[in-house]
């Protein structure tokens, strides 16, 4: 029982009713009325509907102290999305060191910046009773993992999940950071939503490999960041080919350039491409990423090159 868990109440969620009472579905009855509805009519009811609307979304605030926010994601998990964003947050501190970078891990049920970080601990409170992010290679680093034990599971439901996510945005003394790398969970559901429309997102990065399973899904994670007003910045593909260590022979194991394809199918640009490689597995399981551990690497170079690619790509920053 440390310290931050008095902060952090993931319980008590009070439901408030609207204005009338509720009506069970079940063996309920639905009126449907047949009047056909004018033109003007019709735009009012769709004027009325847009404000209703409007009344349940957040208003999205700047997180305090920091210039933009690059959003990681992938549709389908199991992508390498988490190592991208690890090597990201640290290409992006080394190409210039005048930067100030940190990563903030909202996979909720499966945080991974810990390990790949070799961060262990909880966070200390700031005199506002602000979280501290822990840092390493220069990183700033906030996670769920950092809040639960290593093997502990997070069965929660989406209300606790969404509490959790808004304690992570909030309550977290960042101090002045230029870039914020956000690793969220596979998929296009609450917690990629909450984030759209609680933070101003300066550009989403999509991850995928090549195989036409994956593609499917990150067509999915880029359609959902256009409708939510995020810009995307690109697409990345990982695990692009297999190179093996002793012939040199290279095998495109999960098939040939298919993110390009997608790429263009969706008139974004490919930032780059990532080898598959044991290097850099090896280096993300020991807490040590290959950005940090092996920068002359042609694999660091490879992500070191999709950081300046996404920096180009960046809208200017909050003042």
């Amino acid at each position: 029982m440390g310290c931050w868990q008095r902060l952090l109440h993931f319980g008590g969620v009070t439901l408030r009713a609207g204005g009338g009472a509720g009506v069970p579905l079940g063996g309920s009855r639905v009126l449907v009325c047949g009047r056909q509805l004018s033109g003007a009519d019709s735009e009012a009811l769709k004027q009325r509907r847009t404000q209703i609307m409007s009344r349940g979304l957040p208003k999205q605030k700047p997180i305090e102290g920091v210039k933009q926010v690059i959003v990681v994601a992938s549709g389908k998990g199991g992508v390498g999305k988490s190592t991208t964003a690890v090597n990201l947050a640290l290409g992006l501190a080394a190409n210039d060191s005048s930067k100030a970078v940190g990563l903030l891990d909202v996979d909720v049920y499966g945080p991974s910046v810990p390990k790949m970080m070799n961060l262990k601990g909880n966070p200390e409170l700031s005199q506002n009773n602000l979280m501290r992010p822990l840092l390493n290679y220069g990183i700033a680093c906030m996670s769920m993992g950092f809040l639960i034990e290593e093997t502990a599971p997070v069965v929660w439901r989406g209300l606790m999940v969404m509490s959790a996510i808004e304690k992570l945005l909030r309550q977290v003394d960042w101090g002045p950071l230029d870039y914020l790398v956000v690793d969220t969970p596979p998929g296009t559901g609450d917690v990629q939503l909450s984030i759209s429309q609680n933070i101003p997102i300066s550009g989403a990065v999509i991850v995928s490999t090549p195989q036409d399973i994956a593609l499917v899904d990150a067509h999915k994670g880029a359609e959902m960041f256009r409708k939510v007003h995020v810009p995307v910045l690109g697409l990345i593909q990982n695990m692009s080919v297999f190179q093996c260590p002793k012939c040199k022979h290279r095998t495109h194991i999960f098939g040939a350039d298919g993110a390009r394809r997608l790429a263009q199918t969706l008139d974004l640009d490919i930032l780059g491409d990532i080898p598959l490689h044991l290097n850099i597995r090896e280096t993300s399981d020991t807490g040590q990423p290959i950005v940090f551990s092996q920068p002359e690497s042609d694999e660091a170079k490879a992500y070191l090159r999709i950081a300046a690619e996404v920096v180009k790509r960046l809208p200017p920053p909050l003042k």
